[in-house]
């Protein structure tokens, strides 16, 4: 998908939103603080700033990868030495940005090759983004940058190309080479998206990580599942964001029409670090959407 040019400060504002909220979560990951309260706090940043979250605020740590969001009675601490992956979405009115970060709770430089790794290989995958390039070329760029860290990028998670309340479009944006035959295409909106890990380089299903989305538009027969998909359409949402223990137990009997999902955590049990950036591709390069300077 294209975006049109009048409706670029839009996806502009959204990103900034996203881009604000994770550095706010970032900042909050301190030891002795609830993943729920930073989930909260990132969600509430990103609505009195007049946007929604385009999924709920995704706090994986260590050998998570990806996709835990917290229960809504969950008050698990952050301890010490936790690598956390501060993973954010806002929308406006259905354009996304998608961004995230980790973080070192409390400080400390074990994790830092990690973190550097996945940092330059979001920066190398930037780098070669422009209308008509192949994908291939970013995915051999993030590959290297994380393998110069002695460390392996994570084959089956990928970036993205986004469009209008579709968070995962068309096109993924593989972190290894040789797994795309792609091209990106001038006005796209894409997430790049490098995990680095000192274990496999692969991910395998882990617990319920407390996400799901509509498959797809439910219908009419029932009127809290059409008014909840009015609300979230098939972006991913959580049982945080219902009111009350009703709306809850209609979640739950709502299964079949849900997507639901489960933690990723790395198959070799290795640490995991994520950065992520959502880009507009320009005809000679790109801009990076989510980046505050």
């Amino acid at each position: 998908m294209t975006v049109p040019a009048n409706e670029l400060p839009r996806w502009r504002r959204a990103a900034r939103i996203a881009a604000e909220a994770r550095e706010l979560g970032v900042s909050l990951a301190t030891p002795g603080r609830s993943r729920r309260e930073v989930a909260e706090e990132i969600e509430g940043y990103i609505r009195r700033h007049g946007a929604e979250p385009a999924f709920p605020a995704n706090l994986s740590r260590n050998e998570e990868a990806a996709h835990y969001t917290p229960s809504p009675d969950d008050e698990a601490k952050l301890e010490a030495g936790d690598l956390l992956k501060v993973d954010v979405g806002a929308h406006l009115d259905g354009a996304v940005a998608d961004t995230a970060a980790t973080v070192e709770v409390g400080g400390g430089r074990r994790h830092e090759n990690l973190m550097r790794a996945a940092r330059e290989g979001v920066e190398a995958g930037i780098a070669h983004v422009r209308a008509g390039v192949a994908v291939n070329e970013l995915s051999l760029a993030i590959e290297a940058a994380i393998g110069r860290r002695g460390l392996k990028p994570i084959r089956d998670l990928t970036g993205h190309t986004i469009e209008t309340y579709v968070l995962h479009a068309g096109k993924s944006i593989p972190n290894a080479s040789g797994l795309s035959g792609e091209r990106l295409d001038d006005g796209e909106i894409v997430a790049i998206e490098p995990f680095a890990t000192n274990g496999a380089g692969s991910i395998e299903n882990g617990v319920f990580g407390n996400i799901v989305r509509f498959r797809a538009d439910p219908g009419t027969e029932d009127p809290w599942l059409q008014s909840a998909f009015a609300r979230f359409r098939t972006l991913p949402f959580t049982a945080r964001w219902l009111d009350g223990d009703a709306d809850k137990e209609r979640l739950r009997r709502a299964r079949r029409h849900l997507q639901t999902y489960p933690v990723f955590v790395e198959r070799g049990r290795g640490l995991v670090a994520q950065a992520e950036h959502t880009v507009l591709v320009r005809p000679n390069g790109v801009e990076v959407l989510t980046r505050l300077d």
